[in-house]
């Protein structure tokens, strides 16, 4: 199995071929294929310990403190992000060297060539087409609009299903804790509620499909359709996926022909080429306020169209897909997490009392619902269990509707 590894340096990948592996043995990975000593290791699956700001404060990190804990009663399976903290610089092995000229192998024309990185265009994506549940998309949209007018960024994650022809359809998204300005997007993604997610996502036969964020108004006076931050955001996250099929959603204010504004949908696929230059290290990460925000810089030039070039325009990176919506099997009127107003118990009592008239699964078939209910109820089992009576629109036991009656009433 495959799992991430995140610390100061980046977010790298450590393969285990031992499915029973212990933290001992992922210690032993790190050391040798990312040069980190055991002895100097602090592991944990909570991001805060990146955070932490000395050694010390490290030691309260004790959830993989065991060695001989196996990995899969930690929940970390393959995929899964681990993060690492540690004193001391790293030795990493540089590439492979070979003299020219007389001293070794002559270099030819061809050689060279080979070695240069070129960038075109990608024409077809790898999704045939991407449909938004309209009520998801709608509750999202009508948020940036009316509250926040557009004026700082938003993103979520989309879930959904996808298709043996490529046929990517968006049936709720989540909105993760987040921070937006009128020109950043930073993501303050939270692990435990991300595994509550990825429960419900479970039982309702879903998975993470794609990101969907928002451009500011300001935004609209720039000649670029996403910015090298927004790339370089985007990339991120689909080389994090590992779907081919992954989309990115952009969602703007675009004045019409009678002068007033529309909410206009735009989805991409980042290329191929742009997913390789980000896990190779070629973007540069440091974006320098000299930089066009139309262009990414690489941190060695690439050849496009003929030309020796640092700085690539994004829109070569960029694939388009076409966009369809239907009605999905969720409905999206609870409030949605992570907003301005915490989400309630209160709110809870109220969306079911609205629903008096309807089978109990469908009073509960919302995500952002379920996503609420997910706090109080085990991961492992309970959570897919009540995702799956919404999949499958069979009746919710007595059990749990019980248990949520009883939630809903001591608000």
């Amino acid at each position: 199995m495959m799992i991430r590894i995140r610390s100061r340096d980046g977010l790298e990948r450590v393969s285990i071929d031992n499915p029973l592996a212990t933290v001992a043995q992922l210690k032993s990975e790190i050391e040798s294929q990312l040069r980190v000593p055991v002895q100097v290791q602090t592991l944990s699956s909570n991001q805060n310990l990146l955070l932490a700001k000395s050694p010390n404060d490290w030691t309260r990190f004790t959830d993989m403190i065991d060695p001989h804990t196996r990995l899969s009663s930690l929940n970390i399976a393959h995929g899964a992000i681990v993060y690492l903290a540690y004193e001391g610089e790293r030795t990493i092995a540089g590439p492979a060297f070979n003299p020219s000229g007389s001293f070794g192998k002559k270099m030819t024309m061809d050689d060279l060539i080979a070695k240069q990185m070129r960038i075109t265009r990608q024409e077809n994506p790898h999704c045939e087409l991407v449909s938004f549940d309209r009520d998801a998309a709608n509750a999202f949209q009508h948020y940036v609009n009316e509250s926040l007018a557009f004026a700082v960024k938003r993103a979520g994650f989309m879930y959904g299903t996808v298709s043996d022809v490529g046929k990517v359809e968006v049936d709720f998204i989540y909105e993760p804790p987040q921070q937006g300005t009128e020109e950043n997007l930073i993501l303050l993604r939270d692990p435990d509620e991300e595994k509550m997610v990825e429960a419900i996502a479970l039982g309702l036969g879903m998975r993470r499909v794609g990101f969907i964020f928002t451009q500011t108004v300001s935004q609209d006076k720039k000649d670029y359709t996403m910015s090298g931050g927004e790339v370089l955001q985007a990339v991120e996250l689909h080389a994090e996926s590992e779907l081919k099929e992954w989309v990115t959603a952009v969602v703007k204010l675009e004045v019409n022909e009678d002068g007033g504004a529309d909410v206009h949908f735009e989805a991409f696929q980042m290329s191929d080429m742009c997913v390789r230059l980000f896990r190779e290290g070629w973007f540069e990460r440091d974006l320098k306020e000299d930089i066009d925000p139309k262009l990414s810089r690489m941190t060695k030039d690439v050849v496009v169209g003929g030309k020796d070039m640092r700085d690539v325009d994004n829109d070569f990176f960029l694939v388009v897909v076409k966009i369809f919506d239907h009605e999905g099997p969720l409905t999206s009127t609870f409030p949605i997490e992570n907003r301005q107003s915490p989400v309630t118990m209160r709110a809870l009592k109220t969306h079911l009392d609205s629903a008096k008239s309807l089978p109990f699964v469908k009073r509960i078939s919302d995500f952002h619902l379920l996503l609420l209910l997910a706090r109080f109820f085990d991961l492992n089992s309970d959570v897919p269990a009540l995702a799956g009576c919404v999949q499958a629109h069979a009746a919710v036991p007595e059990g749990y509707q019980l248990l949520i009656e009883s939630l809903a009433s001591a608000s």
